[in-house]
């Protein structure tokens, strides 16, 4: 992989955002992730997937506020990772055409924010651990069975499924809804309640897709 000088200015952007981070006071192991974040993001080309590749960033930010139960922050770290998740397919489209690159950037990226958005939030009681673990575990699933089916010699052709694009929207607005109402002080608790019996129904419908994908064009993984 080559250097990218888009890649390259977007780290700086980052880094400069991490290094405010940790003059405001911030946690300084959350500008220790931008860094090794960007060091790879210098050689991820194009726009779009630097659009992507934010979510990385928002990974180690979405963990911190979780932990620390800033709720109403990292409702808004949410909604800034769902809007590139909603856009940088579009922005794909208007620079250049996606490339098979971008589509194993993203849920590569999607589940380390996952990790950090869940995870975080469950150590600051937003809602169980288990939940995060069920949400965490949508997307290691498919990288492990991708990383079997690699290893077995097979070429893949990554490909986004409905339910998978169902699962991730749906995740984000529970988890990220159940923040938010702690955050404003309301109670999340009929939000946390349907978390528990959505996300583990939305998880298990992607691992069974995927495995239909698999088992009928075993080339291919969903994500």
């Amino acid at each position: 992989m080559r250097f990218s000088r888009v890649g390259a200015g977007t780290a700086l952007i980052w880094l400069a955002a991490g290094a405010v981070w940790t003059l405001a006071g911030g946690d300084a192991w959350v500008l220790g992730w931008f860094i090794v974040v960007a060091v790879v993001g210098a050689f991820v080309p194009g726009v779009a997937n630097q659009v992507t590749l934010a979510r990385a960033y928002l990974a180690a930010p979405a963990l911190a506020y979780g932990i620390a139960a800033r709720f109403g922050a990292l409702a808004v770290v949410v909604a800034i990772a769902g809007l590139t998740d909603l856009v940088d397919g579009t922005v794909a489209r208007r620079f250049g055409s996606p490339s098979q690159f971008g589509g194993a950037l993203d849920p590569v990226v999607d589940g380390l924010f996952m990790c950090g958005l869940a995870f975080g939030a469950a150590l600051g009681g937003a809602f169980p651990v288990w939940v995060a673990a069920v949400a965490v575990a949508r997307y290691v699933l498919p990288a492990v069975a991708g990383g079997v089916l690699l290893a077995a010699g097979r070429r893949l052709e990554l490909r986004h499924t409905l339910t998978g694009q169902v699962s991730t929207v749906l995740i984000l607005v529970l988890l990220g809804g159940a923040c938010l109402l702690r955050g404003l002080g309301q109670d999340a608790s009929r939000l946390v309640a349907g978390a528990e019996v959505a996300v583990p129904i939305a998880v298990v419908a992607t691992w069974v897709h995927l495995a239909w994908a698999v088992v009928r064009r075993p080339a291919r993984v969903a994500v």
